[in-house]
């Protein structure tokens, strides 16, 4: 650099967003959106055993009510800088909206990176419940104005679209 010229606006949050979309981009070109979605996926599993992990130490291992489980979905999505908020509840069924994605602007048109929300949902809610349904209905990744995901914990329940999680 010269002197006298600030350096280029570079920081970690934002170059591992470009990173994190960069992956998934080259993922869904290369073998294309479902098996990029299934790779993405399983990062999102693991993940969500290790947030498991950090909310059971305070909420405990077992089942948690189904108002416990939807604030620790909102809570972990807030502390990543999302903004999920419940929009309705019911014993067996959460419905989170979302008016600020994680992965920021980096996440337009890289839908696979929605795995990520399905899967720390799903993980979480299955360990606690022993069975969940996560569909994401709308997807800022997508290009709707936000997102909106939708939770069953109803075993009997069928949702077109949903990807199912087990207690392991």
């Amino acid at each position: 650099m010269e002197h006298g010229n600030s350096p280029p606006a570079l920081e970690r949050d934002g170059f591992l967003r470009d990173l994190l979309r960069e992956l998934s981009g080259l993922l869904e070109d290369v073998v294309g959106l479902e098996e990029a979605s299934g790779f993405i996926a399983l990062v999102g599993q693991r993940i969500g055993r290790r947030i498991d992990a950090l909310y059971a130490e305070r909420l405990g291992e077992g089942e948690w009510t189904t108002e416990q489980l939807a604030q620790v979905l909102v809570d972990l999505k807030r502390r990543i800088q999302g903004g999920f908020r419940i929009e309705s509840i019911d014993g067996l069924e959460i419905v989170l909206v979302n008016d600020a994605c994680p992965f920021g602007d980096r996440v337009l048109d890289r839908p696979s990176l929605c795995m990520m929300t399905s899967n720390v949902f799903g993980t979480l809610a299955a360990a606690h419940r022993g069975f969940a349904q996560v569909e994401v209905e709308q997807a800022i990744a997508r290009g709707d104005r936000g997102c909106r995901v939708r939770v069953s914990l109803d075993p009997n329940a069928r949702i077109p679209g949903a990807r199912q999680y087990r207690k392991a």
